[in-house]
């Protein structure tokens, strides 16, 4: 399954996006890479075919499914960072709901009629309980939230009314690097707490900010699902080939169960690094 199948990857060229590329090529795809660079940089694109555009174009998104004979799409391509989703929330619906609507509309007027898509654990909102579970009710508290699962109800319109299929993906932290050493994390700014903590061990920052220590948890810190990239790589290729394959929609949490709090984080690249990581504590993030 897969030899000679081209998929278009949106947001192919940013930190998730690139990773899942470079496993689409190992496992006999040919990934086709969309990207417009606003996040996602060219030289993460290791494999496959690169366009640089934009998935608003639905005139572009239309040429490329033709000209490379596109089988099925992996959509990564979104703004996602709650803070920013909360002091700009237009930009965020402009970006996540309507260039998607674009995306779709240009998808569902051609022969593809699949699509994984790159949701996130924030359309959940506060969780009621832990672990949780893809009944939990849907209350997202920012614009990020509220851009993905606006979506997801695309996803469930479209495919009822067009026959449109999909997998739908909701996961919590990406966190490392692919094993090769090809790529990594790489954004700018980088808000990222692993990174961040590694870059101050360094002395590449002045210190790491703790946001919130009354939360409750055992040290009072944020805990947070940690995930490696390259697990939800793989997780989006089994989720293609399930629907390549047939799999009927569907929508699945990625994590591994085990939450890691912001202290713990900290401690550990401390304990790893031998050199003392510099921290100050704030308020709560807003969203």
């Amino acid at each position: 399954m897969g030899i000679d199948q081209s998929i278009l990857v949106t947001g192919g060229a940013g930190y998730i996006g690139s990773h899942t590329a470079k496993v689409l090529a190992h496992a006999g795809f040919h990934p086709v890479v969309l990207d417009n660079l606003t996040r996602g940089t060219a030289h993460a694109v290791k494999s496959g075919s690169f366009v640089f555009g934009d998935i608003a174009d639905s005139a572009l998104v239309r040429r490329i499914i033709d000209e490379h004979n596109i089988k099925a799409v992996v959509h990564f391509a979104a703004s996602a960072y709650v803070g920013e989703s909360m002091t700009s929330p237009r930009s965020y619906f402009l970006s996540n709901v309507r260039s998607t609507l674009n995306l779709l509309e240009a998808v569902v007027n051609s022969k593809v009629n699949q699509i994984v898509f790159s949701s996130t654990w924030a359309t959940y909102g506060m969780p009621e309980r832990v672990p949780i579970a893809e009944d939990h009710p849907q209350r997202p508290v920012n614009p990020y939230g509220d851009s993905k699962l606006f979506v997801e109800r695309l996803l469930h319109w479209y495919g009822k009314a067009y026959g449109l299929r999909s997998v739908i993906l909701r996961f919590f932290n990406a966190a490392g690097a692919d094993p090769d050493g090809e790529i990594g994390e790489e954004h700018d700014p980088e808000t990222h707490l692993i990174p961040r903590a590694i870059q101050a061990a360094l002395g590449q920052l002045p210190e790491v900010n703790i946001c919130g220590i009354d939360y409750p948890t055992p040290d009072g810190t944020a805990v947070r699902d940690y995930i490696h990239v390259t697990d939800l790589a793989t997780a989006h290729v089994l989720a293609l080939q399930y629907l390549l394959q047939g799999g009927e929609n569907c929508a699945l949490n990625l994590g591994t169960g085990q939450g890691h709090s912001v202290r713990e984080v900290i401690e550990t690249v401390e304990k790893f690094s031998g050199c003392a990581v510099p921290v100050t504590l704030r308020p709560r993030r807003a969203g």
